[in-house]
């Protein structure tokens, strides 16, 4: 070891250096920190005939979510209780929404209008793979 700062023995430098070491040894490797960090996933989701296409996505836990919907018929919504989404498309438009998700699990997606008896049947599902 070097010389040690005024008032400073080489017992206390020592002690300092352990504890050093013992912080960063406790910090996963920059290449996990980098893979921790939430990555972005878009879908865009087709909403006709009483059908989501595609019926199910699939992310990781923590990704940031991005979903534009379009609707090719009449209005539609994309609804998951969990996530307390529920986003409405008119019929012929799109609606761009983004959310984390947060919450590992499977999880229906449906359509909540109730202006056609088919709208019951839209059914899709969310599956987030815990991290």
């Amino acid at each position: 070891m070097g010389s040690t700062q005024p008032g400073m023995t080489r017992r206390s430098t020592l002690v300092l250096l352990v504890a050093a070491a013992a912080l960063l040894t406790d910090r996963p490797p920059v290449s996990a920190r980098q893979e921790q960090a939430a990555t972005q996933r878009q879908f865009d989701i087709a909403a006709r005939k009483f059908a989501f296409t595609p019926p199910r996505i699939e992310v990781v836990q923590d990704d940031l979510v991005k979903i534009t919907l379009r609707s090719d018929d009449i209005a539609h919504s994309f609804t998951v209780d969990a996530y307390r989404i529920a986003k409405r498309v008119g019929g012929g438009q799109t609606v761009t929404f983004e959310f984390r998700a947060d919450q590992p699990g499977t999880f229906p997606i449906y359509c909540n209008l109730k202006q056609d008896d088919g709208c019951r049947q839209m059914k899709g599902e969310l599956v987030v793979r815990a991290r």
